[in-house]
């Protein structure tokens, strides 16, 4: 059989009644980008990153992006070869072993049901600041937050039910204003930075700024370096979306690779401008600065742009960005989940419900709806503990579990291509080696969190251990323990009610 014979039996395979060849190489390239979030993980995360790093921040940006430039190579050989929405749980289940496919989705599950409560959260806060009603957004626990929070929830919930093209035109507009808006803050403050018109404390940028060896203990920044997983983490998506779009084999891989490029020239440019026009005190709009620490853009932005005349309406088109960031990642969210849950219950792992598709919209309705669902269950019950905080460790805690998956993905790649026939020495570095290489460091920076996470000083929030005097430990562990120990009681659970997916025997096809 020819290899084009045997690309067309594996998609008649493998069709689960979606809407195929709906979204294009630029679509695609929308979805992974503004999956990241750009606008919203800087305003949540750079702040952070400064207090390990100082000035060498942008080393930390390039650094972290090395690894997941690595494994997106093996996310597109897995692709290329097998492209289903389920990507890790799939590639997985059919190269490795169903319970690791399992585990493999259940952290896209828990990371981005995780999350999606703080998405809201910031959607709904900052409709209270874009009216300059900033006694309600700048309480994340206040009920109209709340209230806001949920209505973004079900909208973006609403435009994907109503299918991939409408969820696809949403993104580029929500794009569009974003990539726009940090350009321009980002060059505005470079500027004024050079012109000598940003406030005392503004220094000139430094290439020394990307020398990693320089200030920071290695302790330091191995724990900004898994910060910043954070802030790439999403552009996946375009993977996830395979089955829709054209020449589902080599698009969604080279759209999410090129995502990867995009975001990390993009957070160079923004790191650059903060640094140099804030600095890193610990006072007005620096960096350091605790009352900054959870909306850096906020306080940034405002002085950058000024608050009257033309830079009031840049103001509150930034406020605006940061808004449709959060709007964007939250659509995406249910896009992901839904196909990756429709992958797990059209293969036998999840129930059967959710591989259900609209016949009209042709979109995973059960998953879509029971994303939503859960997602507003989760932020609801995350915004009662700890007067909102526990979101913010909800979101340090997804580190634990983008690492696993990211990680997985690269090392499945390595496995899945090691024996190739007739293989090129830049097939095995794209495919194997650099794969590999990603996936290690990935595990590795998740485990390091993960022993981190411990100390309380490094959450919002602290619990008490039972049974001892009064010794706590940190939220971020809490719940990062928490969900792996979940997900190993879901799999116990799943091999009982599903015992013939897990029956399964591993099969590497030969390459195509």
């Amino acid at each position: 059989m020819t290899s084009d014979s045997q690309l067309q039996v594996r998609e008649a395979q493998t069709d689960k009644g979606l809407r195929s060849g709906a979204l294009s190489m630029a679509t695609s390239l929308i979805l992974a980008v503004a999956s990241a979030a750009p606008a919203y993980s800087l305003t949540a995360t750079l702040a952070f990153v400064v207090g390990y790093v100082g000035f060498q921040a942008p080393a930390v940006v390039v650094l972290a992006f090395v690894p997941i430039l690595f494994v997106s190579f093996g996310y597109a050989a897995l692709n290329k070869r097998d492209p289903d929405c389920g990507t890790i749980f799939t590639w997985a289940t059919r190269s490795l072993n169903p319970s690791l496919g399992f585990l493999g989705g259940w952290a896209i599950i828990a990371s981005f049901v995780l999350v999606i409560g703080s998405l809201a959260q910031v959607a709904g806060q900052y409709v209270f600041l874009l009216f300059g009603a900033e006694d309600i957004g700048s309480a994340p626990a206040d009920w109209r937050v709340l209230l806001a929070g949920l209505g973004w929830l079900a909208l973006m919930t609403l435009v994907c039910y109503r299918g991939i093209e409408i969820a696809a035109a949403v993104q580029r507009a929500l794009l569009f204003l974003e990539f726009g808006m940090l350009v321009a803050l980002s060059v505005v403050a470079l500027v004024k930075a050079y012109g000598g018109s940003a406030p005392t404390g503004t220094r000139r940028p430094s290439l020394s700024w990307l020398n990693p060896f320089e200030g920071a203990s290695l302790s330091a920044f191995v724990s900004a370096l898994v910060l910043m997983l954070f802030i790439y983490w999403g552009w996946e998506t375009a993977l996830t979306v395979n089955e829709e779009t054209t020449d589902r084999h080599r698009v969604p891989g080279r759209a999410a690779t090129w995502s990867t490029v995009l975001l990390v020239a993009l957070y160079l440019l923004a790191t650059f401008a903060a640094l140099s026009f804030a600095g890193i005190g610990d006072t007005g709009i620096g960096l350091n600065n605790p009352d900054n620490s959870g909306d850096v853009l906020y306080g940034f932005g405002t002085a950058v742009f000024g608050s009257s005349g033309f830079g009031s309406v840049l103001w509150h088109l930034l406020i605006l960005m940061v808004l449709t960031s959060a709007a964007a990642s939250t659509e995406t969210t249910v896009l992901t989940l839904s196909r990756t849950m429709l992958s797990m219950g059209d293969q036998g792992a999840l129930p059967r419900a959710l591989a259900r598709v609209h016949p009209r919209f042709r979109i995973p309705h059960v998953g879509t709806i029971a994303v939503g669902v859960v997602g507003a269950v989760v932020y609801v019950a995350l915004n009662f503990l700890g007067h909102g905080l526990v979101l913010g460790d909800a979101v340090s805690a997804c580190g634990v579990l983008i690492a696993f998956y990211y990680g997985l993905t690269g090392l499945t790649s390595a496995w899945v291509h090691r024996a190739g026939p007739h293989a090129r020495a830049a097939d095995i570095w794209l495919t194997v080696v650099l794969p590999a290489i990603g996936g290690v460091v990935l595990l590795g920076a998740g485990a390091w969190s993960l022993v981190q996470a411990w100390d309380p000083i490094n959450s919002g929030t602290s619990w008490t251990l039972p049974f001892s005097s009064g010794s706590r430990i940190g939220g971020t562990f809490v719940i990062g323990t928490g969900t792996v120990v979940l997900g190993l009681l879901a799999l116990l659970v799943c091999r009982r009610l599903y015992p013939a997916f897990f029956a399964r025997r591993p099969s590497v096809a030969a390459r195509t």
